[in-house]
C-alpha cells in the first residue's frame, strides 16, 4: 500500500498562513497520515520531485509579491529550465490567503496553481481564495474546502485496517515536552542579548544586538502622538545598507505582562529547562537557547501580546475543566461562532493575555508542555531606515511612532514594538536591541542627473531621509520633498535639518501642515499648487516619484 504520508508548504509574512497550515498539519494527524509542516524556504526543493502528496497554503503580499519566507523557492520554480514533467507524479492542492480589497487578489496562490500544472502536476482540488474581507474571514472558504480536500485524500490513501478519524475531542500531543532540569545556580547571560560576534551578516536567525546611542522624542509633549528619533551603533556588524532598505527588530513583552503571565498559569520564571520534540525528527525552535528558563521563554518568544486566533481557542477548549468556559471557547472554535470570536478579539484588538484573564479556570489547567503549541513566537517588526552611513558610518537611525489607541476596552491598545523601544533609555545602562537588514522595495536612480521627487507624509518621511542624506553625500542635487504633518510646532520631524539643506540649495522643500488653519492641507495639495514644477521635472528632467507614508 502506498505511503500515507503528506507535506504542507506555507508561505507566510503575518502568521495567518502559518496557522492554517499547522491546522491543516493537526487534521492530517487525525486521519493517521504521517504529516509535515514547514515554510517553504526551508523545504529542501529537490526533493520535491519525491512527495507523492503536497498541500501549499499562500499569503500575498503587498502588490501581489510572495511572503518573505518563500521567495527562494518561487525564484527556483519560475526557472526557465524546469522540465514540463518535472512534477508529474505529485498530487496537490493550493489554499491562498489575500484581501479582496487588494487589486492582486491572492495572486500567489493562482500563479503557483498554474505554475505546478504547466510542471506536471495534478491538482486535487481548484486553488481555494480565502478572502479577509469575508464577514467570516478566510475560514469561509478555507472550511469546506478542507472537507473537500480530506474526502479526496482518504480517497486515495484510505485509513488502514482498523483504524478510525480521531476525534476532535481527543487532544493531539503536544510538539515538545519541557523537560525541567534541576534547580542549580541561574545560566550565563542570554545567546540572543550577547552574542558573539557574527560571522556572516546578521539575519533573523543570527540578529546582532545593536547598542542603543540615543531614544529621542521628536514630537512636541503637547502632541498626542510619541513619535521617536533612535539611533544603533551597528560598527562591527557587518551590516550594510543603502537609501530605501529596512531594518527587522525582535521585540520583547514587557516586564509587568510577563510577571502576569507567568502568575496566571502558575509558571515559576527562573525554572530551566530543555524541549524535546514528541516526533523524531522535529526541528527544534532555532531561536530559543538550549537550555532555556521560562522567563526568557515568555519574554523573547511567546507572542503574549498578539489578537488570539481560531486555533488558539480550540487548543484551550481541550484544557478547560469548567463547563462554562468550556463552552464559550468551543463556540469560539466552531465555524458559526466566528462573528461571536470577531467581537470578542479583533474588533477591540483583545490580546492572548486578556483573553487567558477571562478564562481563569482554564487558563491555570494549562499543561507548560503545551506552550508553544498554544502561543504564536513574536514575530519581528520592520523599520525604514532613516539615515545614510555615508552621512553617518556605522551608525542606523530610525523613526518610530509609538502604536497607542483606544478601543471598546478600557486599556489603551499599546504596539508591542514601538512601546518597547519607546522604553529604552541609553542612560540606564548598556540598551541592546537584536537586529538584521533586509533590502527594501525602493530603489534611488544610479544616474547623479535624474531628480527625485519624494513624498513623505508624517513618519513616511523616513526612508527619504536616508536617500536625501546620501545623495547629498554623493553631491547630488535635485531633491525634492513634499512633507506633510498635523502642526508646524509639534510633529515637523527634521525641521532644523531640512531648513539647512534648502538654504545650501540641496533641497527643495514643501510641507502641508494639516492642522495650522481653518482649512485643512495636505501634500496633495501642495503638489496640485506646484504642479508646472512637478510636470517639468517629470516631463524634462524624467524625474522618479517616490511615495511612503
Amino acid at each position: 500500500m502506498a505511503e500515507r504520508r503528506l507535506l504542507v508548504l506555507f508561505g507566510s509574512q503575518t502568521g495567518t498562513a502559518q496557522d492554517t497550515a499547522e491546522r491543516i498539519g493537526r487534521e492530517a494527524k487525525r486521519r493517521h497520515l504521517r504529516c509535515r509542516v514547514e515554510a517553504l524556504d526551508s523545504c529542501d526543493l529537490a526533493n520535491l520531485i519525491h512527495e507523492p502528496l503536497v498541500v501549499f497554503v499562500c499569503a500575498t503580499t503587498g502588490q501581489g509579491d510572495p511572503p518573505d519566507n518563500m521567495k527562494m523557492f518561487w525564484r527556483f520554480l519560475f526557472r526557465k529550465n524546469l522540465p514540463a514533467s518535472s512534477l508529474c507524479q505529485l498530487d496537490y492542492a493550493v489554499l491562498g490567503l489575500g484581501d479582496s480589497s487588494y487589486p492582486k487578489f491572492n495572486f500567489v496562490a493562482k500563479k503557483l496553481h498554474k505554475r505546478l500544472l504547466q510542471l506536471g502536476g495534478n491538482p486535487l482540488l481548484p486553488v481555494a481564495l480565502g478572502d479577509d474581507q469575508h464577514d467570516l474571514g478566510p475560514d469561509a472558504v478555507v472550511d469546506p474546502w478542507l472537507v473537500a480536500l480530506w474526502d479526496k485524500i482518504l480517497a486515495l490513501y484510505p485509513l488502514p485496517p482498523g483504524l478510525e478519524i480521531i476525534s476532535p475531542d481527543v487532544r493531539l500531543p503536544p510538539k515538545y515536552t519541557l523537560r525541567y532540569l534541576p534547580e542549580g545556580p541561574p545560566p550565563p547571560g542570554s545567546a540572543l542579548l550577547q552574542p558573539p560576534a557574527p560571522r556572516a551578516a546578521p539575519c533573523e536567525l543570527q540578529p546582532f544586538a545593536a547598542p542603543v546611542l540615543f531614544n529621542q522624542r521628536v514630537t512636541a509633549q503637547s502632541h498626542f502622538q510619541d513619535v521617536r528619533l533612535i539611533e544603533f551603533d551597528i560598527a562591527g556588524s557587518g551590516i550594510t545598507f543603502s537609501a530605501g532598505d529596512v531594518v527587522m527588530i525582535q521585540p520583547q513583552n514587557c516586564p509587568e505582562d510577563v510577571q502576569q503571565f507567568c502568575q496566571l498559569l502558575r509558571l515559576e520564571p527562573h525554572r530551566r529547562f530543555v524541549l524535546e520534540p514528541t516526533e523524531p525528527g522535529t526541528p527544534l525552535p532555532p531561536l530559543l537557547p538550549q537550555p532555556c528558563t521560562v522567563h526568557y521563554l515568555v519574554t523573547h518568544y511567546l507572542d503574549i501580546s498578539c489578537v488570539p486566533r481560531r486555533s488558539f481557542f480550540e487548543l484551550l477548549a481541550s484544557f478547560s475543566t469548567n463547563e462554562l468556559e468550556r463552552e464559550k471557547l468551543q463556540e469560539f472554535s466552531s465555524a458559526q461562532g466566528q462573528e461571536e470570536l470577531y467581537s470578542y478579539c479583533s474588533r477591540p484588538r483583545r490580546t492572548t493575555l486578556e483573553a487567558l484573564w477571562d478564562f481563569p479556570h482554564t487558563t491555570c489547567a494549562i499543561p507548560a508542555d503545551y506552550l508553544l503549541d498554544l502561543i504564536p513566537r513574536i514575530r519581528p517588526r520592520a523599520f525604514s531606515i532613516a539615515s545614510s552611513l555615508l552621512a553617518r558610518p556605522e551608525r542606523m537611525q530610525i523613526l518610530v511612532a509609538v502604536v497607542r489607541y483606544k478601543t471598546r476596552l478600557s486599556k489603551p491598545r499599546r504596539g508591542l514594538c514601538s512601546t518597547w523601544l519607546a522604553s529604552l533609555d541609553p542612560e540606564q545602562g548598556d540598551v541592546r536591541v537584536p537586529l538584521w537588514v533586509k533590502k527594501g522595495g525602493m530603489k534611488f536612480p544610479a544616474d547623479p542627473a535624474t531628480p527625485v521627487i519624494m513624498i513623505g507624509p508624517g513618519t513616511g518621511v523616513a526612508p527619504f531621509r536616508a536617500a536625501i542624506q546620501e545623495r547629498v553625500a554623493l553631491g547630488r542635487g535635485g531633491n525634492c520633498l513634499f512633507f506633510g504633518c498635523r502642526y508646524k510646532s509639534r510633529d515637523f520631524y527634521c525641521q532644523t535639518e531640512w531648513e539647512e539643506l534648502v538654504t545650501k540649495g540641496l533641497l527643495t522643500l514643501f510641507t502641508a501642515f494639516s492642522r495650522d488653519q481653518e482649512e485643512k492641507v495636505y501634500v496633495q495639495h501642495r503638489i496640485r499648487e506646484n504642479g508646472r514644477l512637478v510636470w517639468e521635472l517629470l516631463s524634462s528632467g524624467n524625474a522618479h516619484v517616490y511615495l511612503a507614508g
